[in-house]
């Protein structure tokens, strides 16, 4: 928002604001649509008024997409890891074909149980950066963010995100 932006061009942005704001959630299924009452929308168009809201969010999304590009590559080396101790116990030459069975369904049953127990961290790692992302839209003043582990709530966290990247590659009246 410039400073010397007139009222009636405040308004103007406002208004385009909040009406592409309802145009968006009419699409969203009815149980969305409930949590997302003409309050709010209003109170978010206002919040987009100034322009440090899009790129908050816009950073949030490029350290998600980071740490989830790191994440999915922690998760191949796991598999790979696993996949050369497979082929190590089978290129074995000390053991017998019974030996080298029994030892291979020990070690998937392990591999399975340790990829379990990874797959739960990567699950607790993203659950934290929602909470720091509700957290840091919180404090920024974005209405509708607020820390929360309900479902629902997420949902409808993620889709005002959405909203407010779309809104984002939008040109604003002036």
């Amino acid at each position: 928002m410039e400073q010397s932006e007139s009222p009636e061009v405040l308004q103007k942005k406002l208004y385009f604001l909040l009406e592409q704001l309802q145009e968006m959630s009419r699409d969203l299924p009815a149980k969305y649509q409930m949590r997302l009452p003409y309050e709010l929308l209003t109170s978010l168009a206002n919040s987009l008024l100034n322009e440090t809201i899009f790129e908050i969010v816009k950073g949030l999304m490029d350290i998600q997409n980071v740490t989830e590009q790191h994440m999915f590559q922690k998760r191949i080396q796991l598999l790979n890891k696993q996949k050369i101790a497979e082929e190590e116990i089978a290129g074995r030459t000390d053991l017998t074909g019974e030996e080298k069975v029994q030892l291979l369904r020990e070690l998937v049953e392990t591999q399975r149980i340790d990829l379990k127990q990874f797959d739960m961290s990567l699950v607790i790692e993203l659950d934290e950066k929602v909470n720091d992302q509700q957290t840091t839209l919180a404090k920024a003043g974005v209405p509708g963010f607020f820390a929360t582990k309900n479902v629902i709530d997420i949902k409808v966290q993620m889709h005002l995100l959405d909203f407010i990247l779309r809104l984002s590659n939008m040109k604003i009246p002036a």
